[in-house]
């Protein structure tokens, strides 16, 4: 996007906004509102369930979840919203097919263990309904990914995979100035899920975090389900939170893709030790050996030269960090030191800018536009964009920002890196889900202030 229009768009997005009410923006006639249903109402799909209830535009008819405690959770949002309480289906792993076939539904959330994601993808296609809307991952192994991708293609149906961080408030900024060639042509990139997860993958079977060691039929909310993962598999378990803004970066599936892609794991210790030190070394579950190594590195190669670096890091004592480097031909911007470098442009040669006066010029027309919107949405405002796009796709019948191809290329580097660790660390092809379209597709992710 041209300096010009940027400044344009977010002159007419101020203006727009200083008289046009958010509520009044997305209102719609009664009869012509968004109707939506929800797979999962844990304590993720709660936080969807409230930015749905925000809007004038949306009628939540229908949720799904199998406890009892998470459902009268969501019935207690829904009252306080003043909202009417959607119909509630229950009673077992498969009430969301009821829910498909006795509710008319435009949409529908998914928000439930991985392992269940690409089933009630395809379900929810099948049964007719043309928009999905599905939390990470989108499958477990390669071959649910090309499944979902083919029920899509057949069914003509829309895929979007909630990746809240490709609208994170700073990588939004840094892809404006990638597409004004600010950082010059992209030559290298890094990020990752770096992120102490060892009280969410233990708990005491109460309280959603911490307090305890327990997981699996012991464990609550993601402890519950999560934790089998790290048992089981050696893999890069969540990569999507580094890759998709890099994919928006390099433009993967618009014009470029990934190729291959190998992958290297650690030994396990983080989880063992977190065990031990909290519950005892005779706790049953010092006994579990996990198999996810506790950081995972991949190198993936992409068609235009770029290459990528992925880290996966979730079982040691951390803070919080994505861990972000986009480099260039002219400089480069990395967020866990929060600076730029601009060659010729940036203070002094060879020392680092701070990065918020970049990233303040330069801040994206959609958070210019909707940034007192995005108060108290999950995520520091992140959440907002996805629901949103995601809605407004539906109401103008048009494709969503992140499709099934950017759903399928981004999740499948999980069985893709399980598959090269498990081969003594070999490359390994990474399928073209789009056979061959990416060549001819443009970029088309939050290319205006609109959504």
């Amino acid at each position: 996007m041209k300096r010009r229009i940027f400044l344009k768009n977010a002159g007419i997005a101020a203006a727009g906004m200083a008289v046009t009410p958010f509520s009044n923006l997305l209102a719609r006639p009664a009869d012509a509102k968004v109707r939506m249903g929800m797979i999962g109402v844990g304590l993720r799909g709660q936080n969807h369930l409230e930015l749905l209830l925000r809007r004038n535009d949306v009628e939540v008819v229908g949720i799904c979840d199998v406890s009892d405690r998470m459902l009268t959770s969501a019935k207690g949002i829904v009252t306080k919203s003043g909202k009417k309480m959607p119909e509630i289906f229950t009673g077992d792993n498969y009430a969301w097919k009821t829910m498909l076939e006795k509710t008319k539904l435009d949409g529908i959330v998914i928000a439930t263990p991985w392992e269940w994601h690409k089933d009630m993808i395809i379900g929810t296609i099948e049964s007719g309904i043309k928009y999905v809307y599905s939390e990470v991952m989108i499958g477990i192994t390669l071959e649910d990914h090309w499944d979902v991708v083919k029920a899509a293609e057949k069914n003509k149906a829309h895929v979007m995979m909630l990746e809240n961080v490709c609208y994170r408030r700073d990588v939004m900024a840094v892809l404006n100035m990638v597409r004004q060639g600010i950082f010059g042509e992209m030559i290298h990139l890094q990020g990752g899920y770096q992120h102490d997860l060892r009280e969410v993958k233990f708990n005491d079977g109460v309280n959603a975090y911490g307090h305890g060691v327990e997981f699996g039929e012991k464990g609550f909310s993601e402890a519950h389900w999560r934790t089998e993962h790290s048992v089981h598999r050696n893999g890069d378990l969540y990569p999507t939170h580094g890759i998709g803004p890099i994919a928006q970066y390099a433009n993967i599936n618009h014009g470029n893709r990934f190729l291959s892609l190998c992958s290297f794991s650690t030994k396990a210790r983080g989880l063992h030790n977190h065990i031990v030190k909290q519950g005892g070394e005779n706790h049953p579950n010092a006994k579990v050996n996990f198999k996810l190594g506790d950081v995972v590195t991949t190198s993936i190669n992409c068609a235009n030269g770029e290459t990528i670096l992925l880290q996966h890091d979730t079982n040691l004592p951390r803070p919080y960090s994505l861990g972000f480097r986009v480099q260039g031909t002219e400089g480069l911007w990395m967020d866990v030191n929060k600076s730029i470098y601009v060659q010729d442009k940036s203070a002094k040669a060879h020392q680092w800018d701070e990065a918020k006066e970049w990233l303040d010029k330069y801040d994206h027309p959609l958070w210019v536009r909707w940034s007192k919107e995005t108060e108290g949405a999950g995520h520091g405002g992140m959440d907002f964009f996805v629901i949103h796009g995601f809605i407004e796709s539906i109401k103008r019948k048009t494709n969503t920002p992140m499709d099934v191809y950017d759903a399928a290329a981004w999740s499948s580097i999980t069985p893709l890196s399980e598959k090269s660790i498990e081969l003594g660390n070999q490359t390994v092809e990474v399928p073209d889900f789009t056979s061959g379209q990416w060549m001819y597709r443009k970029p088309t992710f939050s290319m205006t202030d609109d959504y």
